[in-house]
């Protein structure tokens, strides 16, 4: 990690403001003013040298001035975790004495002020120690010759802005249509010989070999000719056994596809349907047999039987084992297995590797001077001038030359060069001494190392921060943003999150990540590292970041490494014993195999002092300790997926620093501790998917609080006005218990439309356990008090027991609209996109059709409505000739209609001359279990926009569909029409 960050975050830390109360306190007990005082003296000193010091230990005759910036590293992480355990115990300190203060207890006990005295000493005490071992640190630089580096030299501060697009398949095509070909060629088994049947892409690492093989994988041709894709990421350790189980997955998950798309084509052969239906639940129950597999003959047995007579293809993606040996017993079960041309395909950087795995060796080649050159300019001289390419074009052009034409080299030096304004900070990169670094010390490209030290001391440490991840591992990046956030890594005065984003660019501008997924919207959501730049973090990072697979690479386990990912393959408890104290993050990634017992969870409690991230999601965990408490520093707790825990313990209240909280999946989780309120700092309470029954009380105090999932309303525990003071809330909420509200000023008081980061909103009308004649007799005025944020974009009803009347006034010579007389607040929702009605009482359907924005409409369960017709259109059945045009449903594309088993009529017929248009974008239409309608409205016979129709188990409307509409039927590209027998 960057040392330069590191001390910056300690200096902030020992700021006379900061440390006031410290010095005060302790410097009536031992005179520690001074001690202070000499820390920040010496890590100022150090820090104005520490940009050359980063520099020179890339240098081979350099070793010693990475050992000292290892010390220096050192002591800065124990300062800041001291200085982390006073501002703590100073939080608690004041959460106690608050409480006192509220119980009436104005005058604290003795044991108080001891206890006080006592941390006191050990602070101070810790402080002068650590203060020697800095003395001695700050006096060794003088040897190194370290100077501070001029503003020239020092990277600046960039405007992130939108990214370029870069065609993945510059100077590759004809290479590709080799690759494609040789996939797709086909003879004699005895003809062309076992080599033909593997094909491994050699090269250099940066050179394109993953791009190559994905541009092939994913091309048409070759998706129609095999019955399974499959690809693997293998990177350095070459594992039998992970191997088999990934290929496995693959085969599984294409199986899982295959009978989806057969059951949407099942039209009435009702008995096949049941068969897919069984075979998925099948697969499901194998995927989690073959999860808990320990044996390789037990998952090659599987495999075989999973690939028998299949026609596939295979990538390996990243091979660099050797050992013949090691290949061998999967490759012979493959291709003996695999139906004629089935293919594996291998990506590796070693000729070697290739020929002892017996391929046929195809050579990626560096790109020509000229394709280097486009792919360079295109991304270096992005949103330029013309005039400002032409005077920087000799230069770039040699710089371009230094990358020898490897893709990646030239993309991420391309992103740094982007920036660069002037022909001297040009000239600076291309007479730099980084080109004369030897590569087999730095064992990367030298693009990599201009990008590295472009970035600020913060963007080093987030990117830097990511060798904790495995291989091709693919990262989501709220995540990540949170990770840094938890370790502390985002700086400023904005929003966190909003930093943790523009850093996240920063990074992805300079290629530094890539194989971005994104959203609907086009926002990235995850990504990977290529793992040229993977190897890069892990050479900056030397141990400090590590994945350890298995008890076999513990021997990689040192005690400098302070952020583990621990994958948990086997039942071995080994690795989860051997993580030292000095860990700042553990992320165990189990995925429901292996369970982690209560005694371990113990055993790590009590070592992991310092930890400040602990991600141990879907691990089967059945009790958290108390112990939990001892972990100060935590900022990032993930107990999520663990289907089987059923309570927290009080202790995790004393996590006074907790961020994060997510407990989302904890299907058995009953209630949360009672001292939630203590968590003045939680940003995020994740608690969908649970069994909450209430929310303790408290929650009021977590003003900060931006994400909480579900808020249940009971007797037991917080009121809904507890909702008050949470404003910054933004995302999906939940509204449990509202059957049960009363009164209507406790409502009012939630102000839910002060609250406008929330986008989703869910409203449940049940009663929570409680009986019958508690409900709520008007729980129309309860729904008008919940008048929701303006922005909202996706609504559910779940339960509403009420009615809503409508009004339809005659205005001679008009349309007469329908007038709701349910809440006032849901027409003016102009951005709601979504809206769900489950089970509600209502006897007639809300007239929905001005919202203009709405695309997706489900109505599921509304048991007493037996007509849908003018009320839900907003119109009436007769209308004159000058009537103004109408536009109901607008944007809608999805309509969904389930469990309506008293609904008989849906029409509308026009009689009058007006204009109107009724769904005019509708492309889905499902109507499922409703055995009484009788008829479908002539505005949907008549649609020419449907692309999807799904008529189940609706006997009426499906004996039309065989005779009255086949017309309409004909017309709509996919359509499923199935009854129960």
């Amino acid at each position: 990690m960057a040392a330069n960050a590191i001390v910056s975050t300690v200096l902030e830390k020992l700021t006379p403001t900061a440390l006031d109360k410290l010095e005060k306190e302790v410097q009536w007990v031992i005179n520690v003013r001074e001690e202070v005082d000499k820390l920040r003296s010496n890590f100022g000193a150090i820090k104005a040298l520490l940009e050359h010091a980063e520099r020179q230990q890339l240098e081979r005759e350099k070793a010693r001035v990475r050992d000292w910036l290892d010390k220096l590293k050192e002591v800065s992480y124990d300062i800041n975790d001291v200085l982390d355990e006073w501002s703590t115990a100073n939080l608690r300190s004041e959460l106690e004495l608050e409480l006192k203060v509220c119980s009436f207890e104005f005058i604290p006990s003795p044991s108080y002020y001891f206890n006080r005295i006592i941390l006191l000493l050990k602070t101070a005490h810790k402080i002068q120690a650590l203060s020697k071992r800095l003395d001695v640190i700050a006096n060794e630089r003088e040897r190194y010759g370290f100077r501070e580096l001029s503003s020239s030299e020092m990277p600046e501060r960039r405007e992130t802005t939108s990214f370029i697009d870069v065609a993945e398949v510059m100077g590759r095509v004809e290479d590709k249509e080799r690759i494609v070909n040789m996939l797709l060629n086909e003879g004699r088994i005895e003809e062309i010989g076992s080599k033909l049947q593997m094909i491994s892409l050699v090269g250099i690492g940066g050179i394109g070999k993953t791009t190559l093989a994905r541009l092939a994988f994913n091309n048409e041709e070759v998706k129609s000719h095999f019955e399974a894709k499959i690809w693997v990421c293998v990177s350095d350790t070459f594992n039998e056994m992970k191997i088999a189980k990934d290929i496995l997955k693959f085969v599984i998950g294409n199986a899982d596809k295959d009978v989806i798309e057969k059951l949407h084509k099942l039209n009435s052969d009702v008995e096949k349907m049941d068969k897919l239906r069984d075979a998925i639940v099948e697969m499901e129950k194998l995927r989690d047999t073959i999860e808990r597999l320990d044996k390789l003959e037990d998952v090659l047995r599987y495999l075989k039987t999973s690939i028998k007579g299949k026609k596939f293809l295979l990538v390996l993606d990243d091979v660099w084992t050797e050992e013949y040996g090691k290949w061998d017993q999967l490759k012979h079960l493959l291709l003996s297995n695999g139906s004629q041309g089935s293919k594996i395909l291998v990506t590796t950087r070693k000729e070697k590797v290739a020929i002892s795995m017996g391929c046929e060796l195809f050579k990626v080649g560096q790109l020509s001077g000229e394709e280097g050159w486009s792919l360079f300019s295109q991304i270096a001289f992005f949103g330029r001038s013309n005039d400002d390419c032409r005077s920087l074009e000799e230069i770039a052009r040699e710089i371009a030359k230094k990358c020898k034409g490897l893709p990646l080299a030239l993309k991420t030096l391309g992103g740094l060069m982007r920036w660069k304004k002037s022909i001297t900070e040009w000239q600076s990169v291309l007479k730099s001494e980084v080109w004369e670094l030897e590569e087999a010390e730095q064992g990367l490209f030298h693009s990599l190392m201009f990008s590295y030290f472009d970035l600020p001391p913060h963007l080093r440490q987030c990117f830097s921060y990511c060798a904790i991840f495995p291989k091709d591992y693919v990262i989501e990046k709220k995540m990540l943003i949170e990770l840094w956030m938890a370790q502390g890594f985002l700086k400023g005065t904005q929003d966190m999150e909003m930093v943790g984003e523009n850093n996240f660019n920063d990074l992805s501008m300079r290629f530094l990540f890539q194989d971005f997924e994104m959203d609907e919207n086009g926002g990235i959501i995850k990504c990977k590292m290529h793992d040229m730049v993977h190897d890069f973090a892990m050479f900056l990072t030397r141990g400090e970041c590590l994945t350890m697979g298995s008890s076999s690479s513990i021997q990689c386990f040192n005690g400098k490494t302070r952020h583990l990912f621990l994958m948990m393959q086997t039942e071995e408890t080994t690795a989860i014993q051997t993580c030292t104290k000095n860990l700042h993050t553990l992320l165990i990634e189990s995925n429901g195999r292996n369970p982690i017992s209560h005694i371990e969870l113990f055993e790590l409690f009590d070592k992991l002092k310092c930890l400040r991230i602990l991600k141990c999601s879907d691990s089967r965990i059945k009790k958290c300790p108390k112990q939990i408490g001892k972990l100060i520093h935590l900022r990032h707790l993930d107990l999520s997926k663990n289907e089987e825990l059923k309570e927290l313990p009080e202790a995790v209240c004393d996590l006074y620093n907790l961020l994060i909280l997510a407990i989302s999946g904890c299907y058995r989780l009953k209630r949360l501790p009672h001292r939630m309120g203590n968590l003045i700092n939680l940003l995020h309470l994740r608690n969908e998917r649970t069994a909450l029954k209430f929310m303790p009380k408290g929650l009021e105090k977590l003003t900060s609080l931006k994400t909480l999932n579900v808020f249940v309303v009971t007797h037991k525990g917080a009121a809904l006005s507890d909702l008050a003071n949470l404003n910054h809330l933004r995302g999906s909420l939940s509204i449990g218990g509202l059957g049960s509200v009363r009164d209507q000023r406790e409502v009012e008081k939630v102000q839910l439309q002060n609250k406008k980061g929330i986008t989703n909103l869910t409203l449940k009308f049940d009663l929570n356990g409680l009986p019958v004649s508690q409900a709520n007799e008007s729980p129309s005025i309860v729904f008008e008090a919940l008048k929701p944020p303006s922005d909202l974009e996706t609504l559910e009803l779940n339960g509403y027991q009420s009615t809503f009347s409508f009004i339809q006034p005659k205005i001679v010579g008009h349309t007469n609209p329908i007038v709701w007389a349910g809440p006032s607040w849901i027409t003016p929702l102009t951005n709601l996109k979504n809206i769900k009605i489950w089970g509600s009482h209502m006897e007639h359907l809300p007239p929905l059709w001005k919202l203009p924005s709405l695309e997706s409409l489900v109505v599921n369960g509304m048991q007493k409505v037996k007509k849908v017709g003018v009320e839900f259109l907003g119109i009436e059945t007769s209308l004159s000739p000058s009537s103004s045009s109408i536009f109901a449903f607008p944007n809608l594309k999805s309509l969904t209609f389930e469990l309506m088993k008293e609904w008989e009529e849906w029409d509308y017929e026009s009689r009058g001359e007006g204009d109107i248009t009724i769904m005019p974008r509708l492309s889905s239409l499902t109507i499922q279990f409703c055995s009484k309608l009788k008829k479908l409205p002539d505005y949907i016979l008549q649609s020419t926009t449907l692309q999807e129709l799904t008529i189940f188990n609706c006997p009426i409307i499906s004996k039309h569909c065989k005779e009255d509409y086949q017309f309409f039927i004909d017309r709509i590209p996919h359509s499923k029409v199935q009854d129960w027998d």
